[in-house]
């Protein structure tokens, strides 16, 4: 057995390890679907419809306009409207 396969191979063991585990904020694009009393309905990265505040002080949107929302630390309960596309 070659040492240097088996260094290879517990590295990459330890990084995808490590990628797993991994948690960092994700912004992305999406749009507005409707509104509700409750915030904006918009879908998030897998395709789910969630119900989400908006964090832009004084800004009104509508149906069908494309936003960005954040996703901190992996945290869907924490999903939020934190900018729009274009004007």
């Amino acid at each position: 057995m070659d040492y240097r396969d088996e260094i290879l191979k517990s590295a990459l063991l330890m990084i995808k390890k490590s990628l797993a585990d991994y948690r960092s904020d994700r912004t992305y694009k999406t749009i507005v679907k409707r509104i509700d009393k409750k915030g904006y309905a918009v879908l998030d990265d897998t395709g789910s419809e969630r119900i989400v505040p908006c964090c832009i002080p004084a800004v009104t949107l509508r149906p069908g306009q494309a936003v960005y929302v954040k996703e901190p630390m992996g945290k869907l309960n924490e999903l939020h409207i934190c900018g729009v596309v274009g004007k």
